[in-house]
């Protein structure tokens, strides 16, 4: 069984891709395996945190600094593997030629998130009595969901999810091309399952609150909670006097 493990996928080919390709592999996978679903998920789970005593105590921060930290993590660790694979010599970038399915993958996975890095810089700004303008007004974008808000919800959510199949078809014919062992197939894919069951799990017990009530709470003063929630399986509740 061990050796099974260590065995390249494809026994009919050897496994050997070089030192840019290696490290390409890993800080591709790293990105967009690992970090990314991890922001995904801390972002759609967590804006009401296990234990936080909500709507009593709002705006708890720790999701917006995993979400924050996990996409800019991946973020350098994929631009560090495409210098590398574009700086590979030319031997090792015949072997990323080989199937088409990767590199269109891996381009369109790469644009894709590059455009959610630049959106990221559009959601406006925040308002609301947790962060009120210089003249004490409570006016901002999301607090008031205007119209600018509400595209930037529609687009940064819509891109991110639309980003996590292609990555994994990316990754995946990745390290067929590669020949990679078993165990890193075995490994990832029992990695793609539990993610997936993960987001199932939290999904149906109700933990994919809306962002707005979770920084601001129910009372129907704040405009936003009279708007339908953005998203998909977004859990919103009604309004009422705090």
């Amino acid at each position: 069984m061990f050796e099974w493990l260590l065995a390249p996928c494809d026994p009919t080919r050897v496994h050997e891709v070089g030192t840019h390709l290696s490290w390409h592999a890993r800080s591709m996978v790293m990105a967009w395996s690992v970090l990314v679903p991890i922001g995904v998920i801390a972002a759609r789970f967590f804006k009401i945190f296990p234990g936080q005593d909500w709507p009593r105590v709002l705006d708890d921060r720790r999701w917006w600094h995993l979400h924050r930290g996990a996409q800019y993590a991946s973020l350098v660790l994929m631009l560090v593997g495409l210098f590398l694979i574009l700086s590979a010599p030319e031997a090792t970038q015949s072997i990323t030629a080989a199937i088409w399915a990767h590199q269109l993958t891996g381009w369109i996975v790469l644009v894709l998130g590059g455009m959610q890095y630049l959106s990221g810089w559009f959601r406006g700004t925040k308002g609301g009595p947790s962060s009120p303008a210089a003249n004490g007004s409570w006016r901002g974008d999301h607090y008031d969901m205007t119209r600018r808000r509400r595209l930037f919800e529609r687009v940064h959510k819509s891109l991110g999810y639309v980003a996590m199949p292609f990555s994994m078809a990316a990754v995946s014919t990745g390290l067929w091309q590669a020949n990679a062992p078993r165990w890193m197939l075995l490994l990832i894919g029992t990695w793609y399952v539990i993610v997936m069951v993960s987001f199932a799990v939290l999904q149906r017990r109700g933990m994919a609150y809306d962002t707005y009530q979770a920084i601001w709470g129910l009372d129907p003063q704040h405009p936003g909670n009279s708007l339908r929630p953005i998203g998909v399986g977004i859990r919103k509740l009604p309004p009422e006097d705090e």
